[in-house]
C-alpha cells in the first residue's frame, strides 16, 4: 500500500513539476490549463513538499503573469493566477513565504486594480489581495493599505484625467465584500470618525440599490462595523458642557452623529428584513436576505451574534460572532471544493477558527511527513509554533489606535 502512494505521490509532484514549466508557454490556454491544475493539487492537498522546493518559482511565475495581464491576458488566466497566489498564501500560513507573497503582490494587484483595463478581471484580484492580507499582513498599517486600494476601485481619487465610472452592482459587492473580510479582523477601531461616519453613510446607501447582493453586502459590512464597537468609540463621559474640553466636545458630536446614522441603518435594515418579494425576485435570494437582516434586527436590538455549527468530517466547527461567520463565508467561497480539506489539514486556518479535528494523524496509512513538513511544522519557526504569535501580534497591532484613515477620505454618497 506504501509503494502504491509514493507512486501516486510522485506522479502528482511530476505534473505539479510540468505545470509550473507551462506557465512560460505562449498560448493562453496551456497557461490556464496548467492553472487549473496547480489550483486543483493545491485545493486538494497540502501541497508542502511542493512549495518547500518550488515555492519562489511558482510565486514570481504567477506574479508575471499578473504583471503582463492588464492587457494580454483573458479574463479567465487573470482570475486563476490570482487563485494560485491567494492558495498558495493560505498553504504557507502565517509564515516568511507569507510576507514575501504579501510584500511582493501588493504592488503589481494594487498597480492592475488602478489601471482598470478589463473591469472582468478585477473580483478574483479583489479576492487575491483580501487574501494574501489577512495571511501575510502585519499590522494595522498594511492593513489599510489594502482596504485603501480596494475602496479605490469603486472611489477613485479623480484627477484631471480620471474619468468617473459608475461601478457596476457586481464590482460593488466584490469590494464591499473584500473589505468587510478585512475589517472582520480587527479587534478593536480607534479610528478617525469622520472617514468612519463617511464608510457608513456609503454602506447605508447601499442599502436602497435595487441589486439584492450589494444590499446584503452593505448589511454585513454595516453589522460587523457595528459589532467592533464603533459608536462606543465616540461616547464621552456624560460631564455638563461646561466642563467639557473641545476634544470631549468633538467626540461628543461624532457620537451622536454616528447614533444618528445607526439609527437610521437600523429603520433600512428592519424594512429589508420583512421586503416583500419584487418582480422576477428568486425566492431563495428573498429568503436570504430576509433570513440575514432578521439576524442583524437581532445584532442591533439584542446584541445578538449567529451561531454556526458546521460539520467537518466528523468533527464540528463553531463560529460565535459577525466576524468569524464573515471569515468563515469568505473563506468558504475562496476554497470552494478544497474548503474541508484545508479545514482538516491547514494549521493556519486551524488557528483561525480554533479548530482542532479529533481524528488527525491518527491513522497509521496516513501521509508520513517529508522533511519539509516537519521543518514547516515542527521547528520553531514552523507555521504551527508561529500561527498563534502572529495572529496575536496582529490583533494587538490593529488594536493599537493608529487613525484607519485615508481609505474612505473619497467616498461620497451616491
Amino acid at each position: 500500500m506504501g509503494k502504491r502512494n509514493e507512486e501516486v505521490h510522485f506522479d502528482q509532484d511530476a505534473l505539479l513539476d510540468q505545470a509550473l514549466d507551462a506557465l512560460d508557454e505562449k498560448r493562453d490556454s496551456t497557461r490556464e490549463r496548467a492553472l487549473s491544475v496547480i489550483i486543483g493539487a493545491f485545493s486538494s492537498k497540502m501541497q508542502h513538499q511542493f512549495v518547500d522546493k518550488k515555492f519562489a518559482t511558482l510565486l514570481h511565475q504567477c506574479l508575471a503573469l499578473i504583471k503582463k495581464g492588464s492587457k494580454k491576458a483573458s479574463a479567465k488566466e487573470i482570475a486563476l493566477t490570482s487563485h494560485a497566489i491567494g492558495l498558495l498564501s493560505l498553504t504557507v500560513g502565517c509564515s516568511d513565504n507569507a510576507r514575501e507573497i504579501f510584500e511582493e503582490s501588493v504592488r503589481p494587484l494594487d498597480e492592475f486594480l488602478t489601471s482598470k483595463s478589463d473591469l472582468t478581471k478585477i473580483p478574483s484580484l479583489l479576492e487575491c489581495l483580501a487574501i494574501i492580507t489577512f495571511v501575510g499582513g502585519n499590522g494595522l498599517e498594511e492593513t489599510e493599505r489594502s482596504m485603501d486600494i480596494l475602496w479605490r476601485v469603486i472611489h477613485p481619487r479623480l484627477g484631471s484625467n480620471v474619468v468617473a465610472v459608475k461601478p457596476s452592482a457586481p464590482l460593488i459587492t466584490a469590494v464591499v465584500s473584500a473589505w468587510s473580510f478585512l475589517v472582520s479582523t480587527m479587534s478593536d477601531l480607534k479610528l478617525n470618525s469622520k472617514n468612519w461616519q463617511n464608510s457608513i453613510s456609503y454602506l447605508s446607501s447601499l442599502l436602497d440599490k435595487e441589486d439584492r447582493p450589494v444590499r446584503i453586502a452593505a448589511g454585513e459590512a454595516l453589522v460587523v462595523i457595528f459589532e467592533i464597537g464603533i459608536t462606543e468609540k465616540f461616547s464621552a463621559d456624560s460631564k455638563g458642557a461646561s466642563d467639557m474640553t473641545q476634544e470631549e466636545i468633538n467626540r461628543q458630536e461624532s457620537y451622536t452623529h454616528l447614533q444618528g446614522l445607526k439609527a437610521k441603518v437600523i429603520n433600512q435594515v428592519k424594512n429589508l428584513s420583512v421586503e416583500a418579494g419584487g418582480k422576477g425576485s428568486a425566492k431563495k435570494d428573498l429568503n436570504n436576505q430576509r433570513n440575514l437582516f432578521r439576524d442583524i434586527v437581532d445584532f442591533f436590538e439584542y446584541g445578538y451574534s449567529p451561531e454556526i455549527s458546521m460539520k467537518i468530517g466528523g468533527d464540528s466547527l463553531q463560529t460565535s460572532s459577525w466576524s468569524q461567520m464573515i471569515q468563515l463565508n469568505f473563506l468558504k467561497h475562496f476554497l470552494g471544493g478544497g474548503f474541508v480539506k484545508h479545514m482538516q489539514e491547514n494549521e493556519f486556518l486551524q488557528e483561525v477558527f480554533n479548530f482542532t479535528p479529533k481524528r488527525r494523524y491518527l491513522n497509521n496509512n496516513e501521509h508520513r511527513m517529508s522533511s519539509g513538513e516537519k521543518r514547516m511544522f515542527k521547528s520553531p519557526n514552523s507555521v504551527q509554533n508561529k500561527a498563534r504569535t502572529q495572529l496575536l501580534n496582529k490583533q494587538r497591532l490593529l488594536s493599537e489606535g493608529r487613525n484607519l484613515g485615508h481609505y474612505a477620505a473619497n467616498m461620497v454618497d451616491d
